[in-house]
């Protein structure tokens, strides 16, 4: 690739991806948009993280956080289109675009990035988990990622299920509570039935240094 068309395609990965706009209708027909995170976009976050049960916020962010702080919140919104994404879903039938679910990669390296996803308790086991993470793994391997890391409490088997139906774990470590899975893509994700998975060992990863407040 010449010097020229790189840095075009550096620019346009680093717009905002309207190519990202979806609707979809889940198992139970309600209808959801899909869009990705404005840049420094806050309030979403702050909404849908003031809905999560304690129980949710706890395996989003592996502590009993009741208010996000000010700056964790800034962190989050802090998208770049390139290096960092965030896709939400609004409730189409809400009238106020009301956002119940969102997810996101952050680089870690040029080629591998964290993935982190959450989802309104009302609106879980529905399939929205699964269109969320089909689309932003579309995102992130368009802008060259196609490694995987997810930061998860190793009792959650809600996210477990939805990492088998979407990925190939190859690596993972557990300690006190927390494990952390290396995934790559698995290519049915978005087309497995709610609810489906597929289960395996997964090899011991090399240990990495993390904070728990992961990005979305």
């Amino acid at each position: 690739m010449g010097e020229s068309m790189w840095r075009r395609t550096v620019a346009e990965l680093s717009t905002y991806p309207t190519e990202l706009d979806a609707h979809v209708t889940l198992t139970d027909q309600r209808r959801i948009r899909i869009r990705a995170l404005h840049s420094h976009e806050e309030r979403p976050i702050r909404v849908l993280h003031a809905r999560l049960s304690p129980r949710t916020r706890y395996l989003r962010f592996l502590s009993p956080i009741p208010t996000l702080p000010d700056a964790l919140v800034r962190r989050l919104a802090c998208v770049d289109y390139r290096r960092r994404l965030a896709v939400v879903a609004e409730d189409e039938g809400a009238g106020c675009a009301a956002v119940v679910a969102l997810a996101s990669f952050s680089a870690v390296d040029e080629t591998t990035a964290e993935l982190a996803v959450v989802v309104q308790d009302d609106w879980q086991r529905q399939g929205i988990g699964t269109a969320l993470v089909s689309t932003i793994l579309d995102a992130a391997e368009k802008r060259g990622f196609d490694r995987f890391v997810a930061t998860i409490a190793a009792d959650n088997s809600i996210i477990r299920r939805l990492l088998d139906r979407c990925g190939r774990v190859v690596a993972g470590h557990t300690s006190l509570g927390v494990s952390e899975l290396v995934f790559v893509r698995r290519r049915s994700c978005g087309n497995a039935a709610p609810g489906s998975a597929v289960g395996g060992e997964w090899p011991v990863a090399p240990q990495r240094r993390r904070t728990h407040l992961s990005p979305w």
